[in-house]
């Protein structure tokens, strides 16, 4: 089991907490690999997840984002006739999947086809967070500074 010490990063960063812990705790081994699943890069912030959900129905499914993170759940209901399965190699069993998600990343569709559950996310950063361009005057000209389209006098 290899084991990563994230000491010096904690000594050099401030605000990075939850980031390293999530360092930390996806490094220990992680329940159940049911059902698997895939994370695509779909465009520059466009992401897609991909799941395995052979045999549910829509209504068997439920996808919940609530803050940094996105679940993933099903629950087979039962079967209303009575058949008699001489072996059961397609699972059923109910699950649920925890995805952190980014800040800034939304959920914007999700579909069913083929017995994949296709989840597809966007990153949206808001103009306000978006770096900008400061100009930087020469020391004799203590006119005005401009900063991205914005006239401020000193």
């Amino acid at each position: 089991m290899r084991h990563f010490d994230l000491t010096p990063l904690y000594r050099s960063t401030v605000g990075f907490d939850r980031l390293f812990s999530m360092l930390d705790s996806g490094t220990e081994q992680q329940g159940s690999a049911y059902p698997p699943y895939n994370i695509e890069r779909t465009g520059e912030s466009a992401y897609r997840i991909s799941m395995a959900v052979a045999g549910f129905k829509e209504d068997e499914l439920t996808i919940e984002a609530k803050e940094h993170v996105l679940t993933v759940s099903g629950e087979k209901k039962p079967e209303s006739d009575e058949k008699e399965v001489l072996y059961r190699g397609i699972a059923s069993r109910a699950f649920e999947r925890r995805f952190q998600i980014a800040e800034y990343v939304k959920v914007i569709g999700a579909s069913l086809e083929h017995g994949l559950l296709h989840i597809d996310l966007i990153r949206e950063i808001p103009e306000a967070k978006k770096p900008r361009k400061i100009n930087i005057t020469a020391g004799d000209k203590k006119e005005h500074k401009q900063i991205e389209g914005e006239t401020v006098a000193h």
